[in-house]
């Protein structure tokens, strides 16, 4: 049988990567020795990062647990040259055999992006099942999308990482045996049919996506009619955004300590303590070396950030690796268009998890959100610390993005009188004997859509 099975409205499943939950686990963070060459350099295709090891190491352990395996050992393992072949040098591949054998692995991660020829021969040399970075983060993002798009986009970004690992699949097959001249052995025919199946369910996948997307449009320009304003969360993975969303709106978006708990895009409206309504957005969780295959569906998740009046950004200041964290999101929002004068302009800073940190570290936050020039806010999404700070903050800058204007509306028209008062914010008002006279603070937005009436 093949390990591509059909399923879902689509016609398209995916199945596992051939391991079982809380299958015992050794999770590696490959340190590859800095060189032009090597991390980072121009012929580089180990991207630089400015993490240690044990961060990165402890990253990745928090994505192997989230799709239920269990770390029985992790470590990071000096890297001092790649090796084309098996990415590990011989050394390392024996001392590692050893580990997995004594403790009976069933499933090695390695936190780096393997071809599938590497992956094959660990495979052989340790005789388990080897996942590398993207592998991971493919299973959890299949775990957890939940809408139709979701499911697409990731159903079409396993497909095409799991065209190049056929030979890998159908290596227990006997290629050698059978045929005659032109004609391969039973292995290969397999691995061509297999190729061409999951050619013809690419195709299925990117048109059942382009209708998805056309439909998300339309709802799109629906919620452009709607008056209030959209405040959307963005973050590191388990920067606490979910957290601070059920905090804010009363929800039960689901949230937990680990890593990629939100997928999909989760939008409520808000009353602000000052009367005002915004539609607050969660988004999905950054996270850094984002697989190549996942970023389009990843951005298309994020889209929605690109409609948000104001963008709120989350973050772990618990975490050792807070400001690593910090670049990484402005460079994905950076490639989403959305530049540091935009930025500066829409975005406030939520410092989260204040209640992990000591008191002294507590001041030092709270003196740098008081001397800032743009907005910052120390929260616990979890205490409820700093939330009216928070929304104080969403209504100043709210106020930055409203126009004031002056309307005389006939005392009979009370359809546009009662527009008015519930699309803005009504400064002064006199009454004349035909005519009513308002000054009106209001969304740009608004305004145009006033005058259409």
């Amino acid at each position: 049988m093949s390990d591509i099975d059909r399923g879902d409205d689509t016609g398209i499943s995916l199945s596992g990567e051939g391991f079982a939950s809380g299958e015992r686990c050794l999770v590696i963070h490959p340190n590859v020795k800095h060189s032009p060459k090597r991390r980072g350099g121009p012929d580089s295709d180990v991207p630089a990062n400015p993490r240690s090891p044990e961060a990165r190491l402890e990253e990745i352990v928090g994505l192997a647990s989230a799709i239920h395996l269990d770390i029985v050992a992790s470590e990071v393992a000096p890297v001092p040259q790649l090796k084309p072949g098996t990415y590990l040098g011989k050394g390392a591949i024996e001392r590692l055999d050893a580990v997995i054998k004594a403790h009976d692995i069933g499933v090695i991660i390695m936190d780096a992006h393997l071809s599938p020829v590497q992956q094959r021969n660990l495979e052989r040399e340790w005789k388990a099942k080897v996942l590398d970075r993207t592998g991971v983060i493919l299973e959890i993002f299949g775990e957890r999308a939940r809408t139709r798009e979701g499911r697409l986009q990731v159903d079409l970004a396993h497909l095409t990482y799991q065209r190049s690992r056929l030979v890998r699949s159908w290596t227990h097959l006997e290629r050698q045996r059978g045929g005659a001249g032109f004609m391969g052995g039973p292995g290969e025919t397999q691995i061509e049919m297999d190729r061409r199946l999951i050619d013809q369910r690419i195709i299925k996948l990117k048109k059942a996506l382009k209708e998805v997307k056309r439909t998300r449009e339309l709802h799109r320009e629906a919620r452009r009619k709607v008056p209030y304003p959209i405040v959307a969360l963005v973050g590191y993975t388990n920067a606490g955004k979910s957290t601070l969303f059920n905090r804010l709106t009363a929800a039960d978006v689901f949230a937990k300590d680990q890593l990629f708990a939100t997928l999909d895009p989760t939008m409520r409206n808000l009353e602000l303590p000052s009367g005002n309504h915004v539609i607050l957005s969660d988004t999905v969780g950054f996270i850094s070396d984002l697989p190549h295959e996942l970023v389009e569906a990843f951005h298309a998740t994020l889209e929605e950030v690109l409609e948000a009046q104001i963008i709120v950004h989350v973050r772990d200041m618990a975490h050792p690796d807070t400001e690593a964290q910090k670049q990484d999101v402005e460079t994905v929002l950076a490639e989403l268009g959305l530049g540091a004068e935009y930025l500066y302009a829409n975005m406030i800073e939520v410092r989260n998890k204040c209640d992990l940190l000591t008191l002294d570290e507590k001041d030092v936050q709270l003196n740098q959100a008081r001397r800032s020039d743009r907005p910052i806010v120390v929260t616990s999404a979890v205490t409820g610390e700093g939330i009216d700070a928070f929304f104080a903050a969403v209504d100043a800058r709210l106020a930055k993005t409203m126009e004031t204007h002056e309307f005389t509306v006939k005392p009979s028209d009370g359809k546009r009188l009662a527009w008015l008062y519930a699309n803005g914010e009504v400064l002064e008002r006199t009454d004349g004997d035909n005519a009513i006279h308002l000054i009106v603070r209001m969304d740009p937005s608004n305004v145009s859509r006033f005058e259409r009436l």
